[in-house]
């Protein structure tokens, strides 16, 4: 039974972390496109001026 247990704890443990990976990318990848966006935009008001 507790090799049960530790194996249940530890795939738990393996899908957090994969979530946890893969939601900091997803946040990593919005803040890189609004950044990038928003330098563009402020880039074509000054020529736009």
């Amino acid at each position: 039974m507790a090799i049960e247990t530790t194996t249940l704890l530890n795939t738990l443990f393996l899908a957090a972390l994969g979530l946890l990976v893969i939601v900091s990318g997803g946040i990593l990848y919005l803040t890189t496109l609004e950044w990038r966006d928003r330098r563009r935009q402020d880039r074509d008001k000054r020529l736009g001026s």
